[in-house]
């Protein structure tokens, strides 16, 4: 159905008018003490979640004396970095920081405006597009409380109030079925991302196999390869086939048998690699939780590896060793053998006489094969359903999102002046 059939099978012919968020609705005016606030009812810029996420419950409360109060129906919008698209339509009663700000619709309009509809506006990429072009500051970008008053908001039906939230109640409707059929997914794939843990956690501590498992320091498994410099300059569509360490804990899962990234040719005598079934590891990240992270390299060839990164050269199931990566006894060993700078970055001597893995039947190497293989093909069933593209949950959730921005678009785009003036 195209836009403009939708539209006006909604509308009827009745007609829309624009209004500037300024002449529906304002920002709060009224006032709450901090005294009656608790994590439930407060709301700083840090519980709201990006994207969209609404909001959690605070980790602090104000130590301000008197907030901004906000009332169910008001939007919250956090007004430092616009772009991190912070929103949440209230609930409930509270109170807000300065740097989040609650919009309520005017008394006057409150008969003709839906709360939900003016959300949907109000957390649109339309929105937060126009509210970073009117932002003040380059280091942390702040939205112009005027600027944002001037945004323009679609009234469908001016003439008839009865109507026209009759035509909201509807558009809310659709969008909400959308957004719950998302979220119902989400929900899903955060317990399915649990139920992998737990399932990992489990098969990797070998508590059931006393006497049969060895804990081996990684040096004495196998050997640490580190990678020889190249930079984003060095970068084209066809080349050497690398591995970035940045794009390690940002693109990569367990394991890769093809990269994002390629390099010149010219460079190729100048580069170190990863053979297939080495484990290439992150030397480098923001968090302690980023660096260390791995993948396995499952590719018929080599490939070059940033000198960020380690290349980790064994005898094991490769897939194995970057399960055993994501452990939280592996992860707590290796927060010990991390730097404290700004930048993290693993020091690699104790990771490799320091950080042990569970290496099951020792003395047994095909009998331990064996093992690993069992436990991988395990962990990769629920891998695939947690977090594959094209087989597992993320990607259901990522067509219902495609649907959602396909009507949200059919029934949010009401003509502006210049379209019917055209």
């Amino acid at each position: 159905m195209s836009r403009v059939s939708l539209l006006d099978t909604l509308l009827d012919g009745g007609g829309v008018e624009w209004k500037t968020l300024a002449q529906i609705a304002e920002y709060s005016s009224t006032r709450i003490n901090a005294a009656e606030l608790d994590a439930s009812s407060f709301v700083g810029v840090d519980n709201l979640v990006s994207e969209k996420g609404g909001r959690i419950d605070a980790s602090y409360l104000p130590n301000t004396e008197r907030l901004a109060a906000y009332e169910p129906g008001d939007i919250l919008l956090g007004n430092i970095r616009p772009y991190l698209k912070k929103v949440w339509k209230a609930v409930n009663s509270g109170g807000c920081s300065g740097d989040v700000l609650a919009i309520r619709i005017s008394d006057r309009f409150k008969e003709i405006i839906e709360p939900s509809f003016l959300y949907y506006f109000l957390s649109s990429d339309e929105f937060f597009a126009y509210n970073m072009q009117h932002a003040r500051g380059a280091k942390m970008p702040r939205g112009s409380k005027a600027a944002i008053m001037n945004y323009a908001i679609p009234v469908p039906c001016p003439g008839n109030p009865k109507k026209s939230l009759e035509i909201q109640a509807e558009i809310v409707r659709i969008l909400d079925t959308f957004t719950e059929l998302t979220a119902e997914l989400t929900a899903e794939l955060a317990t399915r991302k649990r139920q992998y843990n737990y399932y990992r956690e489990q098969l990797l501590s070998f508590n059931d196999m006393e006497g049969e498992v060895e804990w081996k320091a990684l040096g004495d498994i196998g050997e640490f390869i580190r990678g020889k410099r190249f930079t984003k300059a060095d970068y084209v569509e066809e080349g050497i086939r690398v591995i970035h360490y940045g794009e390690i804990y940002t693109r990569y899962g367990v394991w890769a048998d093809q990269t994002f990234s390629e390099v010149r040719d010219d460079m190729a005598g100048s580069l170190r690699y990863a053979e297939p079934g080495d484990v290439v590891m992150a030397g480098v990240g923001e968090t302690v939780e980023d660096v260390g992270k791995a993948v396995a390299w499952l590719g018929t060839q080599s490939v070059a590896i940033h000198d960020d990164s380690y290349a980790f050269r064994h005898s094991m199931n490769p897939k194995y060793i970057s399960y055993a990566m994501q452990t939280a006894s592996f992860n707590s060993q290796k927060t010990k053998h991390v730097s404290s700078g700004k930048v993290k970055r693993i020091l690699i001597e104790g990771i490799k006489k320091e950080v042990r893995i569970p290496v099951p039947y020792p003395d047994d190497h095909e009998r331990s094969l064996a093992e690993q293989a069992r436990i991988v093909a395990i962990l990769d069933k629920f891998d695939t359903l947690a977090n594959s593209i094209s087989d597992g949950l993320p990607r259901e959730i990522e067509l219902r999102q495609k649907q959602y921005e396909y009507y949200r678009d059919l029934l949010l785009g009401f003509p502006k002046p210049e379209e019917v003036a055209a």
